[in-house]
């Protein structure tokens, strides 16, 4: 049966000793690194970037991982452009093989994480997208023109009037645009409430039945749906590794 967020976020919270509220936290990289590393206890955690905030940090840390996997001969393609974006569901997919691979490999001993981690704090990463290093514009400051000789966003140049209301108006696009997301966060979130209920409903009548040594076949099919993923998502525990996913 997979796990759900709440079990999910608990285990992983006890495991490794942090305070992660939301399963897209773990799109950084460094949980599952550190997963790893109380299974096997040789991944090179001072190499891990818990706190990562940067893109080249999450990429760094999910090529530690893909190295792990392919010396403990782990045949599991791991989909680094789609976790890195911190997307829910993605995360959940993922950290819910990730458990299911614990259960099957962790040998029961008394696992340290902060000792591993060499007592590093922690902050819960950003559950948005790493911020950028790389240059967006392709511009420096010897690819044409002089310092402080451009125009300015909006086509005007400093010192006139015009800049302040472009400005303002950007300003107003942001708020327009902020006040938008937070509704549909709000949605999101009155939804996703929704369908837990339900999922807590359906496990614990499962469970109850499980107990009964009886099943119930429309609970089953429910809980089918809320855990199924979009087409194509999930891949064959033996295939080849995806090859535009890796580095």
């Amino acid at each position: 049966m997979a796990g759900s967020r709440t079990d999910l976020l608990a285990w992983l919270n006890d495991l490794l000793q942090i305070n992660y509220t939301k399963i897209e936290q773990c799109g950084s990289g460094g949980a599952y690194c550190q997963i790893l590393d109380s299974i096997y206890g040789d991944v090179p955690m001072s190499r891990v970037k818990m706190n990562a905030k940067h893109d080249y940090e999450f990429l760094a840390n999910y090529k530690i991982m893909q190295n792990i996997f392919k010396t403990k001969k782990i045949d599991r393609p791991i989909p680094v452009e789609r976790l890195s974006k911190c997307k829910m569901q993605d995360n959940l997919e993922f950290l819910q093989w990730m458990k299911k691979f614990w259960d099957s490999n962790y040998g029961g001993h008394v696992y340290d994480a902060v000792a591993r981690r060499k007592g590093v704090p922690l902050e819960p990463p950003a559950t948005v997208a790493p911020l950028s290093t790389r240059s967006g514009t392709g511009l420096s400051a010897g690819s044409g023109g002089r310092a402080g000789g451009r125009t300015p966003v909006g086509g005007f140049r400093s010192g006139s009037a015009q800049p302040n209301e472009a400005v303002q108006q950007l300003q107003a696009q942001v708020r327009d645009l902020s006040g938008h997301l937070e509704g549909l966060e709000k949605e999101r979130d009155f939804y996703f409430e929704k369908l837990r209920n339900i999922e807590i409903l359906v496990q614990t009548q499962l469970e109850v039945l499980e107990g009964e040594s009886k099943d119930d076949v429309t609970l089953r099919e429910i809980q089918k749906i809320l855990y199924s993923t979009e087409d194509g998502f999930e891949v064959p525990e033996n295939a080849a590794v995806d090859e535009e996913e890796t580095f």
